[in-house]
């Protein structure tokens, strides 16, 4: 299976298990160097962040409303250009 079979299948699934317009929540865990990164990602004020117990991680979550599978679909992408970020 191709990068692009993978995508669709993944926003086929958002499609059926949600019902647009939703509140949909995303984590990630990043290194403490990109943090700012991802909180970026979001609307201000809606990511929350906690840091590892050593401090070398951070944990980014946020709860949005989202339209579609695919705008969904655009945050993860936006996620996965950045070095060392993990979605949970």
């Amino acid at each position: 299976m191709d990068f692009t079979e993978s995508r669709e299948e993944f926003m086929q699934m958002l499609d059926q298990e949600h019902q647009w317009p939703t509140w949909y929540m995303f984590k990630f865990i990043a290194p403490s160097s990109k943090e700012d990164l991802v909180v970026a990602l979001f609307p201000d004020g809606q990511a929350t962040v906690k840091a590892s117990s050593k401090g070398k991680y951070r944990s980014v979550t946020a709860k949005i409303m989202m339209v579609s599978a695919q705008e969904v679909l655009d945050i993860y992408d936006k996620a996965y250009h950045i070095d060392g970020v993990l979605a949970l």
